[in-house]
């Protein structure tokens, strides 16, 4: 493995999101000296916050999975995610609703899920589904240290004997057609693929590899923190001050100093120059390599996953009928990854994930309202360069009319106080091709064909965060911050 030469003795870390926050706490554990420079006021970067009329809304990832990746993270200072956070397990994980009226309760244990696979579908399909998760679960086994885990520095890297399972187990074929091997429903065909879109993938093309998160989804458990998402950066932030980090809040990195291909200090927007051995940059790509003064080649430019329009809504109204997390799915199916990545339009029949935060935690809202998340899978500005401040109101509207029509009848007029996100703002906030999913997890841009953490030209610059390896979301950009930690200690 490719590491940084010469002395790392003090590494500075750009951004404090959980890219960036996990890369420190694996440096603090190594016995590096870490100072963190965060423009935003509080960490969290993607994992951000909102407070509107006594509502607290988390405006990235609603779904936390895999939390032993943040008690390894915590644990490297001697720390416990037990003694910062209160997390509560989600029963159900989600509940998918389609249609034509049914509705599932996808539970991550073995025998609920079966019980209620066989309660919907019959006992052929519950058999199934215990196959399917027996699975998923040998997918998981096989790559989360060889591949999902694993810094890259080839192509040839693939050729690891540890690999040969997951090629064997279909990890390199297709995802649609692998679950398909499995059940037929196709309730049930939507329940355990879905996940691939956040990967910027249709199933029938998405990677056979990439059902490890529907593995971490409706196998290993969904969880919620106590206080909301923003309790987790909260608490890798107050586990690496204690561990010594310095955090630089409010503050912009302007440039980067060198000698040679060395980075030797960060300077920020205000004047100050800060010394480092070594540098982890967890901005977006583009971000990274403009201050590394280098951008990779690569045959063919990147391509972006799929944005999404986000409602948040503090509300008066109460449908006990949502769990926590809700999928409510169209008829369409097909057509609606072809509307988002191929064609660059909305979902004429949109799927919706909705969270209720207040499911679980009563606290996020004022006493007697509910608090709400609502996200549409929508085209990038890559594929769709749409004019969404003069389509986004009548597309908000046009989101409340379908929740309506599908059983939460006056969830418009129910609205106290609202905040409608949509791809030109991702964009404004930096994230290219406004979506805050990052690059598309194709063939090309997986594994060793992801862009990597190591960016020629400079020796002792890594890369973290959802745009390098392993990818998107929670579980994979806290690996992608001890993969890069890893990069800086061997």
């Amino acid at each position: 493995m490719r590491t940084v030469p010469g002395r790392t003795d003090h590494v500075v870390v750009v951004g404090a999101g959980l890219a960036g926050l996990s890369a420190a706490l694996h440096l603090l554990g190594s016995g590096r000296s870490v100072t963190v420079v965060e423009r935003d006021g509080v960490p969290g970067g993607r994992a951000g916050r909102l407070d509107l009329g006594g509502h607290r809304f988390d405006t990235g990832p609603t779904v936390l999975t895999m939390p032993e990746l943040l008690d390894e993270a915590l644990s490297a200072v001697g720390s416990s995610l037990r003694e910062h956070v209160e997390l509560v397990p989600l029963h159900p994980a989600y509940r998918a609703e389609f249609a034509d009226g049914t509705s599932i309760d996808v539970h991550t244990d073995a025998d609920a899920m079966e019980a209620e696979v066989r309660r919907v579908a019959g006992p052929v399909e519950a058999a199934g589904y215990a196959r399917l998760r027996a699975w998923l679960t040998e997918l998981y086994r096989a790559e989360i240290d060889t591949f999902i885990g694993a810094n890259f520095d080839s192509p040839l890297d693939l050729v690891r004997p540890a690999l040969a399972k997951l090629a064997v187990l279909g990890g390199f074929g297709r995802l649609g057609p692998a679950i398909g091997r499995f059940v037929r429903d196709e309730r049930l065909r939507r329940i355990f693929s879905f996940q691939a879109l956040y990967a910027g993938v249709a199933p029938e093309k998405a990677l056979g590899a990439y059902g490890v998160i529907a593995y971490m989804d409706t196998v290993a458990g969904v969880w919620f923190p106590k206080g909301g998402m923003r309790a987790i950066p909260d608490a890798l932030a107050a586990a690496a001050s204690n561990a010594g980090a310095k955090f630089h809040y409010d503050t912009t990195v302007a440039r980067l100093e060198r000698q040679g291909d060395r980075v030797t200090a960060v300077h920020t927007e205000d004047g100050e120059r800060i010394p480092c051995d070594a540098v982890v940059l967890t901005p977006e790509l583009h971000t990274s390599y403009q201050l590394l003064g280098h951008t990779p080649k690569r045959p063919v430019g990147l391509r972006y996953s799929p944005s999404a329009v986000v409602l948040h809504a503090g509300s008066t109204g109460n449908w006990p009928r949502l769990a926590h997390h809700t999928i409510s799915f169209g008829h369409e199916w097909s057509r609606t990854f072809t509307e988002i990545i191929g064609r660059g339009v909305p979902m004429s029949d949109p799927s919706l994930l909705i969270t209720r935060p207040t499911a679980t935690d009563p606290d996020l809202a004022p006493a007697g309202k509910q608090t709400y998340f609502v996200l549409a899978p929508c085209p990038n500005l890559q594929v769709g360069p749409l004019d969404w401040a003069r389509i986004g109101p009548r597309y908000r509207d046009e989101l409340v009319a379908t929740l309506e029509a599908r059983g939460l009848i006056g969830f418009g007029s129910g609205i106290e106080v609202e905040r409608l996100v949509t791809p030109a703002d991702w964009a404004a906030m930096g994230h290219a091709a406004g979506t805050p999913f990052a690059t598309a997890h194709t063939f090309a841009q997986t594994g060793p064909f992801r862009p990597a953490n190591m960016v020629g030209g400079t020796v002792n610059a890594v890369l973290a965060g959802c745009g390098t390896t392993p990818g998107v979301g929670v579980p994979p950009v806290l690996i992608s911050g001890r993969l890069a930690a890893h990069r800086v200690t061997g």
